[in-house]
């Protein structure tokens, strides 16, 4: 199967400030946010992307944006199942002020009990999230083959979705993963899934064709590593 790279959006101004943005239009990136956006084509230099796919939401269109330019033949999709989750009434709340809130030791504790009033269970946003990545990169496998690369630019809840599902991880434990604004975390759907990389903020050259230790080849020569693999 392909590699998925997923994105998290570089470090907006609602995450330099405490908010929690949620949905809400018109969130940017900081000026840290940008910085981190423009270091993505070199980042990604050499790994021949197959196509990138995006929230619909400005933070995750910005941070692609130097990417798109420098990659004007890539092509890229807009997937309204990438949206951040609907925080209903707790959207736009400082995290300073939601952390009184009774509901957030669940939040902590046991994700897959959590509603957001007036919006979204975390189930349903693990549902969609994970629904759109496996659909993705089954429509890359048959498209440009099993040794495709492509990316998915989402949101920090998102990524923590697919990789709790991806490793087998109840979602209750999906707390305990921590994707860093503009970190590249790397799947490759097989049996089992392998997670390739975590929340990586550093040198993604070993996902180039000739890259260093190459690991496409591993995930593809290597269902379940004895020893930690290579």
């Amino acid at each position: 199967m392909p590699t998925m790279l997923l994105l998290r959006h570089g470090r907006t101004t609602a995450n330099s400030s405490g908010v929690l943005a949620g949905r809400t239009p018109g969130v940017s990136l900081d000026e840290r946010g940008a910085a981190q956006a423009a270091a993505l084509p070199a980042r990604l230099a050499g790994i021949p992307l197959a196509v990138a796919v995006h929230s619909p939401l400005q933070r995750c269109l910005e941070t692609l944006g130097p990417l798109r330019a420098a990659r004007p033949d890539m092509p890229v999709h807009e997937d309204e199942r990438l949206l951040e989750c609907d925080y209903g009434e707790w959207t736009n709340r400082t995290l300073e002020d939601l952390a009184k809130e009774p509901l957030m030791a669940t939040v902590r504790h046991q994700p897959a009990a959590v509603v957001f009033p007036g919006g979204e269970s975390l189930r349903a946003v693990q549902a969609r999230v994970v629904d759109a990545a496996r659909d993705w990169d089954a429509r890359v496998a048959r498209d440009y083959g099993d040794d495709a690369v492509w990316l998915m630019c989402t949101h920090g809840d998102n990524i923590k979705a697919i990789v709790a599902d991806a490793l087998g991880l109840h979602l209750d434990l999906f707390q305990r993963l921590v994707p860093h604004p503009a970190s590249v975390t790397a799947i490759r759907y097989g049996e089992p899934p392998l997670l390739l990389r975590f929340g990586d903020t550093g040198d993604l050259a070993e996902f180039t064709p000739d890259g260093r230790g190459d690991a496409r080849e591993t995930a593809r020569d290597t269902e379940a590593p004895v020893g930690g693999g290579a």
